[in-house]
């Protein structure tokens, strides 16, 4: 990440099992630095602990506040989120205007209300802008930490991220080269014409590029590729018409 993640505050939390799994979502897309105003139940609360599955001993850092002025005080850019309308004159923001906005900000904050009556007018007052998402009219309830995760899920995506499955790192293996493409596709075609397949012989020629367009297409890694030419093998074999290939 090119700049310091932004904090999530939240105003006056009441359940612990909420504030760990908003910790728990926070460190799944890199966030770490997370406020509490004025939690119901004090700081630090047991019930958190289990919602986090580890996120808070891992790197999720909590700090505990009496007010909102006291929490935000170090930032320069901070962000309500609500679904009300206020009634403010005030920036509204969906999640993808909101990360390139903060991308542009070294401290910055997303500020989300409790369970019970979600942010007070005071509070959005404090914002630099608010933040909303595209709910459905008739049901806009999301729990809390539902809410800190669809902010991070934005940011994570962001800021680049490709989860567990990124490519070879990840122990996927490599694309096949052209060359062993080719000499799989030559071995197939040899053992097809030793089984007849390639008949009437005119259309011999048509009949390879159909099969060679396939198998282009499909994307074959190296494993792949070992595996079907060991397979091809193997029914020649059981035909009993096997032949000594070199270049396997």
């Amino acid at each position: 990440m090119t700049r310091q993640a932004p904090a999530i505050l939240l105003h006056q939390p009441q359940l612990g099992e909420n504030i760990g799994a908003a910790a728990r979502v926070m460190l799944n897309f890199g966030l770490i630095d997370l406020r509490l105003i004025a939690p119901r139940d004090g700081w630090p609360n047991p019930a958190a602990e289990p919602m986090s599955a580890g996120a808070l001993e891992a790197g999720v850092m909590v700090t505990a506040f009496d007010t909102l002025e006291a929490a935000s005080a170090d930032l320069t850019y901070m962000l309500a989120a609500t679904a009300r309308p206020r009634g403010m004159t005030k920036a509204v923001m969906g999640t993808t205007e909101a990360v390139e906005a903060l991308e542009l900000k070294d401290a910055a904050g997303i500020l989300f209300g409790g369970e019970k009556s979600g942010l007070p007018n005071d509070a959005v007052a404090l914002a630099d802008a608010i933040l909303t998402y595209p709910v459905n009219p008739a049901f806009g309830s999301l729990n809390l930490a539902q809410a800190v995760g669809v902010f991070c899920h934005s940011w994570g995506a962001h800021e680049g991220g490709k989860g567990r499955f990124d490519g070879a790192a990840d122990g996927l293996e490599p694309p096949a080269s052209r060359d062993d493409l080719v000499r799989m596709m030559e071995h197939f075609e040899a053992e097809l014409e030793r089984a007849g397949f390639f008949f009437p012989p005119e259309k011999t020629d048509l009949m390879k590029i159909n099969l060679r367009n396939a198998f282009i297409r499909s994307g074959w890694s190296e494993q792949e590729v070992r595996t079907f030419r060991g397979a091809v093998k193997a029914l020649a074999i059981g035909r009993g018409k096997a032949r000594v290939d070199r270049d396997d």
